[in-house]
């Protein structure tokens, strides 16, 4: 039941959802969670809304509304001399006028109660302004009113509700809503006056991934002490992944971490009896810790669940949430202090997804987090002030060290957004999204590296990585609606390197996963030999030592930074396809690939063949690397069995002998992984011409084959893959090579096994796709460039 409408202070307890006309859409939200998901364990700080009315009766006692409107409404608000003038004064005459009498006399006895049941004389509290047209669905309004922390005492919470008021009108604000269609008239604002949580650390979370619009994750980032370092962006945030469907089956499905360097620390200052915030320097060794333990990002995540769920019955669509959290210092007790709706993915028409690949490379001249998927090319404009938005001009490239609101105007027209701070939730991050532009945040010292006036191209098509490079790349666009790709008779899956892409990736009509492979996992998030971390005393060199000991640096150890790093790269990709089957193969790399991990030169011989060499199944059972291949199944069970990605499948590559497949699963037993037990099937790449002639006892100790071309053609035709003096021999579609491929597929359907593919042919060659589906193959996993051109030459 709504409020009273009488009365200009509302308790939250009183609000719901249905008052947001009353009390703008935070405090509207504030309310609502404390009445209705309290029971869930939602904890949320107690306060009062002082109303919209309130905000009415105060230009009408004070005389001034005709005033203030008039002058909006004869307003160019691009001519920015006359924004920053009548925006000036509209706010100075809000703030110099008295409250109403009996605004101030709610609002004081309001405080008196809140400061009475935290027992104290003059409790700090947060005055934060929420309008009536704020936090909708379709605009979210973030950051155009001002917010006041750490206010204490009746006098100065009357002052700092007069000077919300007043924020109402700021210039990017009133930019805002013009650019927006709404009226000033129509907005107004309310005030929510909150219990001051005294933040040890705080920051954003997101009910979807902020890059892709992937809707099964949940994303959590933070930063020590106030979470407006967070929202500002002038920290990177530590940042945190878990999967919604795995965590609603009370499993701990933490499938990405990322440490943020977090420089700096907003704080409550008391110096001199005043009370405000400052900004300190955070010690090198909280820089290299994360703020939140799993059991607290997992808490978080459940409470953003509860709060998704809730909000999108009401709203009886999917309502994707975007919400603050604090963690109080002196209890330790973590606290929401605000939710509404995500503002950016939950508008998108239909479900088409975006494809960027740059078709050239250039020198990169900067490197930072990408913020969604897109390319941008332009000349750079390096700014360092608001005083030098004038001469910004539209299609360049703004590069400066964070944004904030009043950065908004030129934001519209750039091409491209480079700053040296921030995280994927700061204000450039958050607006670039909106207006659907590149943008590359943490740079750390683009400004000083890029000059105005160089041309640049700015990629965030390539992963979690942006870059900017040098000079005007080409790159191509796709644009794939999965409604009207056709469904081919053949499964189409994808294959996968790096998991930084799998977000996107995963929401292409694909029966999941047909190749992930665990190598670049390893070369891009780990480096490291896993011999070296299991026996660092067996790195001899002094510059593979120092760089160990640099990489392992806060880790507990070596095999858990080995098995945590791999188990989160793979989890994210099986999440990203979550419950679609993906298919892992284990390491693949040859001895001289791994000789180049830090540390590898003291555990892999040199061999003179290394394709054909101690490579794939031989390893995982040999005394050289038993203990390495160990950590990866440690690796597999972590994200089955903790994560609960059961979709999680496993691949043996190039094993040589029915026998040594044998040896293999053996080993795979005696570190938990046992071929059956909770559903967990065990492939075999066909890669060798005995894969092809023994298909059947391969059939018998694995539950299916998936085809590597390129190594079977290698081995077929007695060709290096590698050597270009022979690449006009090397075809896929030689009949000595599609035999073996017809042959293994009959021998596996013979004992009731099926047959994929994997290897590069039908990505480069469709025929060969063709072939491949007329001689009865059960799936074809494609680079994912390639899927609709394959899926639409299939249906035909």
């Amino acid at each position: 039941m709504s409020a009273s409408p009488l009365r200009t202070v509302l308790p939250f307890g009183e609000i719901a959802l249905e008052d947001l006309p009353r009390v703008g859409g935070k405090n509207a939200s504030l309310g609502e969670m404390i009445r209705r998901l309290g029971a869930a364990g939602v904890r949320v700080p107690d306060g009062f809304a002082v109303t919209a009315e309130a905000y009415r009766l105060h230009l009408r006692e004070a005389g001034i509304e005709e005033e203030i409107y008039g002058e909006l409404e004869k307003l160019d608000p691009h001519d920015v001399g006359a924004l920053a003038e009548v925006g000036r004064h509209v706010r100075e005459r809000i703030r110099s006028a008295p409250l109403p009498a009996i605004v101030a006399e709610e609002v004081t006895a309001a405080y008196a109660e809140l400061s009475r049941r935290d027992g104290v004389p003059a409790t700090d509290v947060a005055v934060r302004s929420s309008a009536t047209a704020e936090d909708l669905p379709t605009a979210s309004f973030a950051g155009q009113q001002e917010t006041y922390l750490h206010v204490s005492g009746a006098s100065r919470l009357l002052e700092a509700i007069r000077d919300c008021m007043a924020s109402l009108f700021t210039d990017r604000a009133i930019v805002y809503r013009s650019e927006r269609g709404f009226g000033h008239r129509g907005v107004a604002l309310s005030v929510g006056v909150q219990k001051m949580v005294r933040s040890e650390c705080a920051g954003v979370i997101f009910t979807l991934d902020t890059e892709t619009g992937f809707r099964d994750v949940v994303m959590v980032t933070g930063a020590w002490g106030l979470g407006e370092t967070v929202v500002q962006g002038s920290v990177n945030p530590d940042e945190f992944w878990v999967h919604k469907p795995t965590l609603r089956a009370g499993f701990r499905p933490i499938v990405r971490r990322e440490l943020g360097e977090k420089a700096l620390r907003m704080i409550h200052d008391e110096r001199a009896g005043a009370k405000s915030t400052r900004t300190v320097a955070v010690r090198e060794p909280d820089r290299r810790r994360f703020v939140l333990s799993d059991d607290e990002v997992l808490q978080l995540a459940r409470w953003a669940l509860a709060i998704e769920e809730h909000y999108s019955a009401r709203a009886d669509r999917p309502t994707p949430m975007d919400i603050e959290w604090a963690k109080d210092g002196p209890t330790g007790l973590l606290y929401v202090l605000q939710a509404r709706p995500e503002t950016v993915h939950s508008q998108r028409k239909g479900a088409r997804i975006e494809l960027y690949r740059l078709r050239g490379r250039g020198r990169v001249l900067a490197r930072g987090k990408s913020v969604g998927g897109k390319v941008g090319v332009g000349p750079v404009r390096v700014l360092h002030a608001l005083s030098e938005l004038s001469s910004f001009r539209p299609g360049e490239v703004l590069v400066t060290s964070e944004t904030g609101p009043d950065w908004e105007p030129i934001l519209r027209h750039a091409a491209a957004v480079v700053t040296d701070k921030g995280g994927r939730t700061c204000h450039a991050a958050i607006v670039s999204r909106e207006l659907g532009i590149p943008c590359v945040v943490g740079t750390e010292r683009a400004t000083a590296d890029l000059a105005t006036g160089g041309e640049v191209t700015v990629s965030c098509a390539e992963g979690d990585e942006g870059r900017v490079y040098e000079g005007r790349l080409d790159y191509a666009r796709e644009e794939i609606d999965p409604a009207t790709l056709p469904v081919p008779r053949v499964p189409l899956l994808l294959n996968l390197g790096a998991p930084d892409r799998a977000f996107l990736l995963g929401q292409l009509p694909s029966g999941g996963v047909g190749l992930a492979r665990m190598e670049l996992i390893v070369l891009n998030s780990i480096g490291v030999h896993p011999m070296a971390l299991v026996h660092p005393e067996r790195v001899e060199d002094p510059k593979g030592r120092a760089e160990l000991q640099r990489r392992l640096a806060g880790q507990v150890s070596g095999p858990e930074f080995f098995v945590r790093q791999l188990a989160t790269g793979v989890a994210q990709i099986a999440a990203a396809f979550h419950p679609r089957p993906v298919i892992l193969r284990f390491s693949d790399f040859k001895t001289n690939e791994y000789r180049e991990l830090v540390g590898g030169a003291a555990f892999e011989p040199e061999e003179a063949n290394p394709m054909l060499g101690f490579r794939g199944a031989s390893r995982y059972y040999s005394e050289r690397y038993r203990e390495g291949f160990a950590l990866e199944c440690q690796a597999v069970c972590r994200v089955r069995d903790e994560m609960g990605l059961r979709n999680l499948q496993v691949m043996i590559p190039f094993c040589r002998t029915v026998e040594e497949g044998r040896r293999v699963l053996l080993e795979m037993e005696k570190n938990g992984l046992r071929r059956g037990e909770n559903g967990l099937a065990v492939y075999v790449m066909c890669e060798i011409p005995s894969n092809a002639l023994l298909a059947e006892e391969f059939a018998e100790i694995f539950d299916g084959f998936s085809i590597g071309s390129n190594d079977l053609t290698q081995l077929t035709l007695g060709i290096d893959r590698d050597s270009a003096l022979l690449a006009d021999l090397f075809d896929e579609r030689d009949p000595a090579v599609k035999k073996l491929v017809v042959q293994v597929i009959e021998g596996a359907h013979r004992k009731g096994r099926k047959v994929g593919i994997c290897g590069q042919a039908p990505s480069d060659h469709p025929d060969f796709a063709e072939f491949l589906a007329e001689s009865g193959i059960d799936t074809i996993s494609l680079n994912p460039d390639s899927l609709a051109q394959v899926a639409r030459r299939l249906a035909r």
